[in-house]
């Protein structure tokens, strides 16, 4: 499965190394050339430096051979315009994005996207942890 994932702070590189050792091909796309290069050299993915709403970034990144992307930003307006472009304009089957403000998650749903929230899955955990 190609898969490009925007973000390459630590949910973005460990997702990144993760899909990579499952034997996916993997695209990770970043502001920061400093980011990418925290992947390391052992890294077997491909690495793009730019804005990942920026449609010419994502062609670089392959985006239109892509199964999936996945928007892992710490800014909930990029995921939420990243994957309507990739998911609208390219096509992507396969749209996730990170919610950081659970309080938008109606916005995303409205939209049809398929969000996970980091936020809200620590709640819960924690709410279970101190039920058991």
């Amino acid at each position: 499965m190609r898969i490009v994932i925007l973000g390459c702070g630590r949910l973005g590189a460990y997702l990144a190394r993760r899909f990579a050792q499952d034997g996916h091909e993997v695209v990770v796309i970043d502001r920061e050339r400093e980011a990418l290069e925290a992947l390391g050299p052992d890294f077997p993915g491909e690495t793009v430096v730019g804005m990942g709403i920026d449609a010419e970034v994502l062609r670089r990144a392959g985006i239109e051979g892509a199964d999936a992307f996945i928007a892992v930003t710490g800014y909930d307006n990029t995921n939420i315009m990243a994957a309507e472009v990739a998911r609208e304009i390219f096509g992507v089957p396969r749209v996730i994005t990170r919610l950081n403000d659970p309080l938008r998650a109606e916005i995303f749903q409205e939209l049809g996207l398929k969000t996970v929230s980091p936020t809200a899955l620590a709640v819960e955990a924690i709410r279970k942890c101190l039920e058991d």
